[in-house]
């Protein structure tokens, strides 16, 4: 687990860059091809990615408040502005704690688990797209982070259950069993 906000940023960025790359091959053509989440279509996960973008960006400034997007009309190009936005955001001095839903978090973990779920949803995007690997690295670092923050309680809600992978698989591989996708 990263444990300093500057680690945590640039472990970001490299999940923003391993997402925009995956972003880059959608097409409109594509918005109705399936995901590997469960009833979730291209669209659905885009609208989805676009919030959580808005939710960690306002977390550099100490709050976040909870918000939906319904349209999907030039949703990469919003997602893409918001990518660079939340880099921005995290990479000047911010708070040390940041409330979540009445959760007090410390600012690394919650910039680690911003990259973990950007990258989770930029390997989404690419089943929908053009498939590709997670880099070795980048799931390394992100493993140890999935471990602490995705419980049981998250199971069935936000993730599905582990799948079973041989403890030899490479990281990337454990990263998207553990979860819930393989």
């Amino acid at each position: 687990m990263t444990a300093t906000l500057p680690a945590s940023v640039e472990l970001l960025g490299r999940a923003l860059d391993y997402t925009r790359a995956r972003l880059a091959e959608v097409r409109g053509g594509l918005l109705d091809r399936p995901t590997p989440c469960d009833g979730w279509r291209l669209s659905d996960l885009l609208v989805h990615m676009e919030d959580s973008l808005d939710a960690f960006t306002e977390a550099a400034g100490g709050q976040v408040d909870v918000h939906l997007t319904l349209s999907t009309e030039g949703r990469v190009a919003a997602i893409q502005g918001k990518a660079c936005a939340l880099l921005g955001a995290w990479a000047r001095p911010g708070p040390g704690d940041v409330l979540v839903g009445g959760l007090d978090l410390a600012s690394p973990l919650l910039v680690a688990t911003a990259a973990l779920e950007v990258t989770t949803h930029g390997w989404d995007v690419g089943q929908a797209t053009a498939p590709a690997r997670i880099p070795a690295d980048l799931a390394a670092a992100l493993l140890p982070i999935a471990r602490l923050t995705v419980t049981p309680a998250d199971r069935g809600v936000r993730f599905a259950d582990p799948v079973p992978v041989s403890p030899d698989a490479p990281d990337d591989v454990r990263l998207l069993a553990f979860l819930g996708r393989g």
